[in-house]
């Protein structure tokens, strides 16, 4: 008989295991192996469940450990007063299957994925961020805003809600996170800002502004062919990359409604080996993989001195 045994980390303690700047490197770490096979990460396997749910499963495998991330994503849950996601990542030593820890699935998956967007920051923009406005007031927004405090705690913050009154709610329930935390005015843009990241489940493109140079637009809440948050007039002008090409080609939402060529856009891998043209408008979508989960993975086993 086997007798393993395994710790499970709650919520508070896996985000105890996985500081942002850690994960950022990590990822990019990830990316390379990622782009030539040394982390095989397949395509999600998602599963309908009620109430238009799902299951999704999302195993990763490298030299050193492997990961199994299962969540249950439930959109009427907050109608029960319940978060949206709930489910685990478990991490294997990759050369005996031995099961090493269990993390907090939903933290994970905000961390790792607020990570990708910092790496996208630190890539694609060539300072420091001087403002950043985050588009939307969900979990998703909130680790962002943590992952922001973190790296960047200069930047100036701006929030803009789906409704009236939601920014000015954010703002105020996150405020001793950040010290430049503000709702965005409603009549436009403020010149400033040199980030954008969009953080919404609309079905409707919410940001569709001429591109223009020196703007990074950060697109994450879009994850189904049927949601858009980038308009067709920002990417027409812009300079597309994407996290995980074959991932982006079923679930980047913006990028399919736009109708745009698959042919011109571009891997972050190709950023991350040669600095991209600054002078020119970015655009990077990202629809998350399990190589960013066994990213996390790793962190969180140096964290523990495994």
């Amino acid at each position: 008989m086997n007798n393993q045994s395994y710790i499970t980390y709650n919520r508070a303690e896996t985000a105890k295991l996985l500081n942002f700047s850690a994960l950022v490197d990590a990822i990019a770490q990830a990316a390379e192996e990622y782009a030539h096979n040394g982390i095989l990460s397949p395509e999600r396997l998602v599963v309908p469940m009620e109430n238009n749910a799902v299951m999704l499963s999302m195993p990763a495998i490298g030299s050193d450990i492997a990961i199994h991330k299962l969540v249950n994503v439930v959109p009427d849950n907050g109608n029960l007063q319940l978060p949206t996601i709930h489910g685990l990542v478990t991490v294997f030593n990759a050369q005996t299957g031995v099961p090493l820890f269990v993390l907090d699935g939903p933290e994970v998956t905000g961390r790792r994925t607020a990570a990708v967007s910092m790496l996208g920051i630190r890539t694609f923009l060539p300072r420091q961020p001087q403002a950043i406005l985050l588009i939307g007031t969900g979990t998703q927004s909130a680790y962002h805003l943590q992952a922001i405090a973190e790296l960047y705690p200069a930047s100036k913050v701006w929030v803009r809600g789906s409704r009236p009154g939601r920014a000015e709610a954010f703002c105020e329930k996150f405020a001793a996170l950040h010290p430049a935390l503000s709702p965005c005015p409603s009549d436009g843009m403020p010149h400033e800002i040199d980030v954008v990241i969009t953080l919404t489940t609309s079905k409707v493109a919410i940001y569709n502004d001429a591109a223009r140079p020196n703007l990074l637009v950060i697109g994450v809440g879009a994850f189904k062919p049927d949601m858009a948050e980038i308009g067709a007039a920002t990417l027409a002008g812009s300079d597309i990359y994407v996290d995980d090409p074959d991932g982006a080609r079923q679930e980047a939402g913006d990028l399919i409604q736009a109708g745009v060529d698959w042919s011109i856009t571009r891997p972050l891998i190709s950023a991350l080996k040669s600095q991209p043209e600054f002078a020119r408008p970015v655009v990077f979508k990202t629809v998350g993989t399990g190589a960013w989960d066994l990213a996390a993975g790793r962190v969180a086993r140096a964290a523990l001195a495994m």
